[in-house]
């Protein structure tokens, strides 16, 4: 490796620059924050469920599906920008190429608001957005 000395003494100031950018944060942060004890700062966090009370059934939120929506709809971004990024070298045939994609994506998503896979919560339930309960 012909790495200089200046680049690593460069990179030995940077990474102290950061140790002290955040010990200065952390410092400011504990002499200029309020100092108040309550009750309910002392009590363990459980997921904002208060202890005492009774339980509650799991929430309907289909957790799994909004994880996997995610997932598709951000690769396509990484497809998108990686596209962007050639945009000057891929030409008409690129062009197409994308078009398609983002159509596949909006009937991809089309589907998804017909079928209620978007729709979940209880505002949804109020406005009759879940496509198996209005369908019924």
């Amino acid at each position: 490796m012909d790495t200089s000395v200046s680049e690593v003494a460069a990179l030995g100031m940077y990474a102290a620059a950061c140790v002290l950018l955040v010990a200065l944060l952390l410092s400011l942060s504990r002499f200029l924050g309020r100092r108040t004890r309550t009750l309910s700062k002392d009590e363990p966090f459980e997921c904002g469920i208060r202890p005492g009370e009774p339980v509650r059934t799991g929430d309907r939120v289909p957790y799994y599906l909004v994880a996997v929506l995610f997932l598709i709809f951000d690769i396509e971004g990484v497809f998108i920008v990686s596209w962007a990024l050639a945009f000057g070298e891929l030409g008409v045939a690129g062009f197409a190429q994308i078009t398609f994609f983002i159509g596949v994506l909006f009937l991809a998503l089309w589907y998804l608001v017909r079928t209620g896979a978007l729709c979940w919560g209880p505002r949804a339930a109020r406005r009759g957005c879940l496509a198996k309960e209005s369908k019924s």
